[in-house]
């Protein structure tokens, strides 16, 4: 007798990961509209109030940043709700006489313990007066938080703890270095975005000592390269007959890869209009999803 993961925790577990990646998006517009120090304190918003007051000279941009800090009680609610789908999983586990699942009650704190880091964090840029180098770990964190979301709600469909390598241990290496190559597209990012216009503030504000045009190049060249492994990690995947779920994880990562690529390139020969660049954010989560997914599905369970 078996326990599958229930309707409701899997949607909790989906939702999750929704609002991981929610936030993400958010916090990007709070920085492209300018917004960065529309609450120029933490964790109050100004000195004496928690919320936004009428007397401050931020106009809107207190309620965009304030709406974004509100955001994190959402992520509370719902990483609490999947320890609650954990924990219940695991009960329906122990009645149908299986063994409890402790990676994902690890996983499931893992990902409530890291929204309070985080939230830490962005108190820190703030006060920091939105330093860059502050930004793009706040990003960072954000990126491993979503990994811990993604493979939580993966391994919760699977049954066991038991994984094994479900393709041949060569191609299994290169998407391990495509993880890689991915993760240094999105950190170089962040200092392309260090180095460019979009500051988080109407102030002056500090910037990364890089050429915008010389590091977008950089960041550039590795996109290209992890162009080149993805396309023939696809071809050796076809080639030596693996499973049909890791090659269409494979495809929808080219898929994802070539749009971000697409509105990366518009983004940089448009002058980087602040709705491209927030589209960009986005795509730069579900690429890093995508990869994410490729990778959980080259292991299989025992049949």
């Amino acid at each position: 007798m078996s326990a599958p993961l229930r309707t409701w925790q899997k949607r909790v577990l989906q939702a999750n990961v929704v609002a991981q990646t929610g936030i993400v998006v958010t916090g990007a517009i709070v920085r492209l509209t300018s917004s960065g120090l529309g609450c120029p304190t933490w964790p109050e918003c100004v000195a004496g109030s928690v919320t936004p007051t009428s007397s401050q000279t931020q106009s809107w941009h207190k309620y965009v940043e304030f709406g974004n800090r509100m955001l994190t009680t959402v992520l509370v609610v719902v990483a609490l709700a999947s320890i609650v789908a954990v924990r219940q999983h695991n009960k329906d586990r122990v009645k149908a006489g299986q063994a409890k699942r402790h990676v994902l009650m690890r996983l499931a704190l893992a990902n409530f313990g890291g929204i309070f880091a985080q939230a830490i964090l962005g108190g820190i840029t703030v006060l920091t007066g939105l330093n860059p180098l502050t930004v793009a770990a706040h990003f960072l964190v954000s990126i491993a938080l979503i990994t811990v979301a993604v493979a939580l709600l993966w391994r919760a469909k699977e049954s066991t703890d038991t994984r094994t390598i479900a393709i041949k241990p060569v191609v299994y290496r290169g998407i391990q270095t495509l993880t890689a190559l991915a993760l240094t597209v999105i950190t170089l990012g962040t200092l392309v975005t260090g180095s460019g216009p979009h500051a988080g503030d109407s102030a002056k504000i500090t910037r990364l000592p890089f050429d915008p045009q010389l590091i977008s190049w950089i960041h550039a060249d590795v996109v290209l390269l992890f162009m080149g492994l993805l396309v023939g990690l696809l071809v050796a995947l076809y080639a030596t007959d693996a499973p049909v779920l890791v090659k269409r994880s494979a495809k929808v990562s080219l898929a994802v890869a070539l749009s971000q690529g697409l509105i990366g390139y518009v983004q940089y020969f448009t002058a980087l209009p602040w709705v491209l660049v927030a589209f960009h954010v986005a795509g730069a989560c579900l690429l890093w999803i995508a990869v994410i997914r490729f990778l959980l599905s080259a292991k299989a369970q025992p049949q």
